[in-house]
Order: C-alpha cells, then sequence, then structure tokens
C-alpha cells in the first residue's frame, strides 16, 4: 500500500526524520519496501504571475514575457509553451535555479533577446505532464512563494507491506495508530461531523445473505458530479497510487485510503425498486465498471435492485448502475461484508481490486457509519447535495463479537523469555485500543478493538507486548533447559541417503505416483494394473507397482536428446495392489529406486569411458547400504523384466528388501534403451537406526592364510563365505574372495574361489598351532557341507 507520508503526518507526526519514521514501520512489522521523493531535489523555483505576453521578433515560436516573482523587479522570459498568457500563475526557474537532471538556470539570449529564467512545465520539475505547456497554477497561488513548498514535494511516498492478518493497516488511520503506539502520541483524526438529512428521500434495503451483518446505505440528491476535486485531495490519491475520476469517486477513494472503509456510489435514478444484498443466481450475468462481463455463481453476493444486479458485493460496481457526468441523484454505499464471504472471489474472476483486498482480510465493523458520515461530509463541501437519512439494514446475532481473553504476567515472561513490567503491558494494550482490566497483581482481562481480528489468543497479545516493547530491546539470554541425555542411536536419514546418492553421480528425479499402464505389463507380464478413473493422460492412467515405470521415460527423453550417459534415483511410493481386494488392501511402499545408461564414468583426458557392467552397480548399492549399516546377501534373481545372468535379488535376513541389475536384452530393445542398470529397495530396509559402536584396533599382528577352493558352481559364495564366518570362531578377523577362474584344469560344473582368511586376536600374539586348528576346522565343515576340496597349485 501507497501512502504519502505528509498526509499521515496530519494524524500523527513523530519527532523523528523520514528514515527513522521507515524503520519504525518496519520494525512494527509493517515492512517499507521502499520511501521515494514526491520530486527529485531542484532549487531555485518559484511562483510567477505573467504580466505581460509579447511576440518574439525574430520566432514565430517564441514570445517575450514578463513576469512578476514578488521581487521589486519583474524579469524577462522569453517562452516556447503554446498556453502562456497574460494573467497565468506558473512555477519559474530563477537564474541559478538548478533543476532535476542539474540542468542549471543562466542568464541567455534566445534569437538576441535576454532571458532571465525560465517558466516550467510539469516534467521540468519532475511530476507529470498533463496538458501540452506549462504548469498552470490555481489562480490565489501566492506569487513568489517557493514552489516545492506550494506543491509540497518535500513529501514521499511510503510503500508499505502489509501482511494479510493486519487488514487494518490498510488505511492512513490504521498506519497512524501504529505510529502513536510506538511514539506514545495521541493521534489527531480530521473532525468527523454528521451530515444532518434535508429531504426524505431513501431507498428500502432488504439483506437476504449471511454474508453482509452490515448495510447502510443514503440518498444524496442534486450532487454537481462535474465539480473539480481540489488540488489536495488529488495530490494524497495520486501519491497513494489512484487515478483521479469524477469527484465524487475521488471523494470516495479519498475515504477508502484515509479509512480503510470501501465506498460505492450508484446512481440512484437507475436503481429499479429497493436496494437488495443478496446471492447471486446461477448463471447471473453483469457487466462490471470495467466493461468485462461475468458470469456469475450462487455463491457470489451482489448488490441488486429488484429487477437485476448491480454490483459484486465488496469486489467491484456494475456499469449500468455506474455515476457519470450527467449523474444528480446517488445511492452512497457504506457496509460490512464478512471476510469469508468476500475471499476467493475477485481472483476466481481475474480480478484484484482495493476494496476486495481490505473485505478479504476484514473491515473494521464499526467503521461503516463513519466513513458514511466522512463521505457525506465531503460531498457536502466539495460537491453539494440534498441528504437524505441513512438507512441501516443489519443482524446484530451475525457481527463478529471481540471475547476478552485472559493475561498472566508469567505467560508474557515465558514465552519472551525476559521480563517485562506490568505497567508497560498494561500500557501498550490500552494504546493499542484495548480495553484492560486488572484483575489481580500480574493478571488481566484484556478486550481488543473491533479492528483487530488478530487478537483472540493471549499469545496474540504477548506478540502486541514484544512489538511494542521492540525486538531491539529482547535481552540476549541462554534458556534455562533441564535435559536428560538419552542413549543416542544414529539414524541414516533421506538427506544422508540423497546425499549419498549424488555423490556417487546420480541426479534426483522428481515424478508422478502414475503411470503408463502398456510399460508397466511390458517391466511384469504378470502385473494387473490398477487404473485410475480421471487420470491427467492416458500416460499417466495406472498407479505404478514400481518405481521405474517413472524412471525409464525420464532415461528415453534425456537418450532422444542426445544424453548418452544418464542416472537417476527417485525416492517415492510404488504401489502393491495384487493380493488387494478393495481400495483399503492397496499397500504403499516407500522404495529407492536407481537407473544408470551409458559409461561408468564421463569420458576425460586421464582415462576412457568404461563400460559399466553388473559388479559396477552392485559396488554402489553396497556403498548405499554401508552408509546406513545394512548387512545383506545377494541370491540370483527369477524376475522375468531382468537379465537372467546379472542380476540379482538384495536380502535382509532371509527377507527379499529389493532387486538389482540388467533390464533383460528383449526389453531394452522394445524400449530402445541400450544396456541398462536398475535397482529397486525398499526404503525402510536402508533407512536403519543403529548405535554406533568402537572397536580398539588390536596392538598384536594379524596372520593372514589364502585357501583356494574347487566348488560346484551352483553354490552361492555368500553361503560359503558365511559358513567360514560362523566356524571360524573367535580368532577370525575377517574373510574376503579374491579370485574366481574356471577353465582349464577345473572340471565343468566347478569352479575355483580363493579366499584370503585373517586371524587376528586382540590381547595376544597368535600361535601357529592356533592358526592351523582353525584352517583344518574351516575345511573340514566345507568339505563336508559342500564337498569343497582344495585346489592343487
Amino acid at each position: 500500500m501507497k501512502i504519502s507520508e505528509n498526509w499521515l503526518r496530519t494524524w500523527v507526526n513523530p519527532a523523528v526524520d523520514s528514515e527513522t519514521l521507515s524503520d519504525q514501520l518496519t520494525m512494527l512489522g509493517l515492512e517499507v519496501d521502499e520511501m521515494i521523493p514526491a520530486a527529485k531535489p531542484f532549487t531555485g523555483v518559484v511562483v510567477g504571475e505573467v504580466l505581460t505576453v509579447e511576440q518574439h521578433p525574430d520566432a514565430d515560436r517564441l514570445r517575450v514575457t514578463t513576469v512578476n516573482i514578488g521581487t521589486a523587479e519583474t524579469l524577462q522570459i522569453v517562452c516556447g509553451a503554446p498556453n502562456v498568457r497574460v494573467g497565468m500563475k506558473a512555477p519559474v526557474a530563477t537564474i541559478g535555479a538548478v533543476l532535476p537532471g542539474d540542468f542549471k538556470i543562466k542568464k541567455g539570449k534566445l534569437r538576441g533577446i535576454e532571458s532571465q529564467g525560465m517558466l516550467c512545465g510539469a516534467s521540468e520539475i519532475d511530476l507529470e505532464d498533463k496538458i501540452d505547456g506549462l504548469l498552470e497554477l490555481p489562480n490565489d497561488a501566492p506569487v513568489g512563494i517557493n514552489i516545492r513548498e506550494y506543491l509540497n514535494l518535500d513529501d514521499h511516498v511510503i510503500d508499505i507491506s502489509i501482511t494479510p492478518n493486519r487488514g487494518d493497516c490498510f488505511s492512513i488511520r490504521g498506519i497512524a495508530r501504529e505510529i502513536a503506539v510506538i511514539n506514545q502520541l495521541a493521534v489527531t483524526e480530521p473532525a468527523i461531523t454528521a451530515v444532518a438529512a434535508t429531504i426524505s428521500d431513501e431507498k428500502k434495503v432488504v439483506v437476504d445473505t449471511d454474508g453482509c451483518p452490515r448495510y447502510l446505505g443514503r440518498v444524496i440528491k442534486n450532487v454537481n458530479t462535474k465539480a473539480a476535486t481540489p488540488a489536495w485531495m488529488e495530490q494524497a490519491l495520486a501519491r497513494s497510487g489512484m487515478r483521479q475520476h469524477s469527484i465524487l469517486v475521488d471523494i470516495t477513494n479519498y475515504v477508502l485510503i484515509e479509512l480503510g472503509q470501501p465506498l460505492h456510489a450508484f446512481d440512484a435514478a437507475k436503481v429499479q425498486g429497493a436496494v437488495h444484498v443478496r446471492q447471486a443466481t446461477a448463471a447471473e450475468k453483469l457487466v462490471l465498471l470495467n466493461e468485462q462481463e461475468v458470469e456469475l455463481t450462487e455463491n457470489v453476493m451482489v448488490i441488486a435492485d429488484d429487477e437485476k444486479a448491480l454490483a459484486m458485493a465488496g469486489i467491484m460496481g456494475g456499469l449500468s448502475s455506474s455515476v457519470t457526468d450527467e449523474t444528480t441523484e446517488i445511492f452512497l454505499e457504506s457496509a460490512f461484508f464478512a471476510p469469508l464471504a468476500i475471499a476467493g472471489r475477485a481472483r476466481r474472476y481475474g480480478l484484484h481490486t482495493d476494496a476486495s483486498q481490505r473485505y478479504e482480510r476484514g473491515v473494521d465493523f464499526e467503521l461503516p457509519i463513519i466513513a458514511m458520515n466522512r463521505a457525506s461530509q465531503l460531498i457536502a463541501a466539495l460537491a453539494g447535495g440534498e441528504f437524505g437519512p441513512i438507512t441501516l439494514a443489519e443482524k446484530p446475532e451475525l457481527l463478529p463479537t471481540r471475547e476478552a481473553i485472559e493475561l498472566k504476567q508469567v505467560q508474557v515472561d515465558q514465552l519472551l523469555g525476559y521480563a517485562v513490567e506490568s505497567d508497560f503491558i498494561t500500557d501498550a494494550l490500552q494504546r493499542l485500543g484495548c480495553i484492560v482490566t486488572l484483575q489481580a497483581q500480574g493478571e488481566w482481562s484484556v478486550l481488543p478493538p473491533s479492528h483487530r481480528y488478530d487478537m483472540a489468543i493471549y499469545q496474540d497479545l504477548i506478540e502486541e507486548v514484544a512489538r511494542i516493547h521492540g525486538y531491539d530491546n529482547i535481552q540476549i539470554s541462554l534458556p534455562v533447559i533441564d535435559v536428560k541425555l538419552a542413549k543416542h542411536q544414529d539414524q541414516f536419514e533421506l538427506p544422508q541417503l540423497r546425499q549419498t546418492l549424488v555423490t556417487l553421480g546420480y541426479q534426483e528425479a522428481i515424478s508422478f505416483s502414475f503411470a503408463d499402464a502398456k510399460l508397466e505389463k511390458q517391466l511384469n507380464p504378470n502385473v494387473k494394473p490398477l487404473m485410475l478413473a480421471n487420470p491427467i493422460s492416458s500416460e499417466l492412467a495406472a498407479m505404478r507397482s514400481t518405481l521405474l515405470s517413472s524412471l525409464i521415460p525420464c532415461v528415453q527423453y534425456n537418450i532422444n536428446r542426445q544424453q548418452s550417459r544418464v542416472r537417476f534415483f527417485e525416492l517415492g511410493l510404488r504401489f502393491d495392489y495384487q493380493d488387494a481386494t478393495s481400495i483399503h488392501d492397496l499397500k504403499q511402499i516407500p522404495t529407492l529406486a536407481l537407473i544408470a545408461v551409458g559409461a561408468k564414468t564421463a569420458e576425460s583426458w586421464h582415462g576412457k569411458a568404461q563400460p559399466m557392467d553388473f559388479f559396477d552397480l552392485k559396488g554402489e548399492i553396497e556403498e548405499i547400504l554401508a552408509a546406513g549399516r545394512v548387512e545383506v546377501e545377494y541370491v540370483r534373481s527369477e524376475r522375468e523384466w531382468l537379465h537372467p545372468g546379472q542380476s540379482a535379488e538384495i536380502l535382509v535376513n532371509g527377507q527379499s528388501v529389493g532387486y538389482l541389475g540388467r533390464l533383460h536384452p528383449s526389453l531394452e530393445d522394445e524400449l530402445d534403451l541400450g544396456v541398462t542398470w536398475v535397482a529397486e529397495i525398499d526404503q525402510q530396509a536402508v533407512l536403519q537406526t543403529y548405535v554406533s559402536n568402537f572397536t580398539e584396533l588390536s596392538r598384536f599382528p594379524s596372520v593372514r592364510r589364502d585357501i583356494a577352493l574347487l566348488i560346484s558352481d551352483k553354490i552361492n559364495v555368500s553361503e560359503i563365505q558365511q559358513l567360514i564366518e560362523k566356524t571360524g570362531g573367535e580368532l577370525l578377523d575377517s574373510t574376503w574372495l579374491f579370485d574366481v577362474y574356471t577353465g582349464q584344469g577345473v572340471e565343468a560344473g566347478k569352479r575355483s574361489l580363493a579366499f584370503a582368511i585373517l586371524w587376528q586376536h586382540p590381547t595376544r600374539t597368535l600361535e601357529d598351532a592356533e592358526i592351523k586348528s582353525g584352517m583344518d576346522n574351516i575345511l573340514q565343515v566345507l568339505e563336508n557341507t559342500y564337498q569343497a576340496t582344495l585346489r592343487a597349485s
């Protein structure tokens, strides 16, 4: 909201400069976006009166004038403005004046005639040009007065960002109340007196909706709608961002900015019968003041007469009942509309008006009568007229009620974290307009004013106390907290999981939970897609049973745009509905999915791009699982859409929690992907809670023994490794596979597996006999269990 600083200071004028005033508003929660001077700096310009005008002897378009600027001697000024004439008053830049843009006025000659200054148009003193020529000042403008003083140009336009909860501050009156409170001053409101009725004419008002608890109207006859808007009002409106219209519109806009109450004037001759406040009928149409035709719905409130809708209540008037230059009789409206009855209606029709902006946030329900009297007072003074009685229609039971709020000193101190004197609390709340009753020492009953909708609970009052006390005065202190330390458990959480995946070179994809039913069937022929009743599109018509249904189209999109190396991951929901008999049986499973196409690493100067293989993917999966302290096993996967020799199930405690591997080559061909590596893991299996344990490193040497076993190729390596670890006993530190061989010297159906076995004791050096006994025991168990034999060297 834009307001004039000088206008604001007529209501409350603290002894602070403009910058400090701006800072005060911001610290009150009314953030000042910018403070713009009403005009750029300039000097040496005064009000002058043209005494004579003569034709320049050597230039058809120039005139030689003599100008009175209130000094003993008149000035001779050569002027080319088409509107210069004897008797007019205009700004005069005297010798030595400096105009905006650092333009300096010097004595000179124009076509041989001396010129002792310059007569100015509006743009030359940084105002808007409304005519071609000089800025014409009123006849009563004092000759010789500084033009900045006369036109009030040492003013600022303050642009304030009002938060949604402070609808009471959408006015000069509301801002003035805030400034008065912080500076402990009284607000000087203009003297508003009721204009007595001089005629008996009135319009019957019928309220047929709960959205309008209070409605005031008044007939005013013989209004001079062609009266000129006074310069002071025009200036105030312009600096508030309002364009000048007719006198009646300017007065209602002036009251809107001044008090915050929207008003509307109807041409009374165009209102047939009574005035009705009602809900619109279905498909009812209305042409608004902006000439936009809208089709109304039943939840839109309108002002209507006996025949038709005249205006969208609280938003915009209609064109058919608008005031024109021929209007002589008006019906002036001032109402309280419930915020929920107006909220959202304007946006639905692409409208954003000053009235809707205020009504949506809440206008003081006691304000309509004050605004009606203020507008009547201004109309009588500026446009004349005969005034009928004020018609009031209201539903008192629907008017907002202000409930008293109980507040305690201990609540204030506890919430703010520091002590505020009780006298200050009482004074601050009273200056905010609250009725404060001291019930006991440190306990108050506070009744908020009618304009403060945002005060409802005691925390709201404490916020006001802190705001008035000053955020800069909040004391810096450490809170006193009674802490009981519990056993700490680390949690591998989503941010860490995301960071691990990004470190591995994957980018996160975020997609819909819906997929293409055809792709779902390609990935798993046995699935029966669960279709949506109202899909977004045919490509997003089924609930996805795998995140690959979402990631594969992303990869295809990138490959089609010459991106040869693509690596995505997604954390989202997949839906298990195979065993569901109703929608209530649908399982939503948080899942991590990976997909990779192209080289293992990007091509660079220090190495060629290497193709990715199964073990590259498995290594990345193990790095993810290791970050979460998850211990898993792998077995060959039997999933139809995966490569039968390059895929594996991921087991935790013997249960499958996901898979990894390459897509089946035939599916890769169908999808035009090339070699594609994928993985899916249940998030619950990865995001585990664990307790970090520290084991001291042994100071004693370890002993390594290697064995190469001839064993059936049908046996999983993980099973062999688990058996070694189980059999080795407490002296076995670790074991790992370091070589696999098949071919010459190894009979068909078998393979050679070489394991490293590390032995170590934490407190002493091991003896050869202990190590030999352990190795013999391992070999014996492997032979008995898997018929494994040592491979001859």
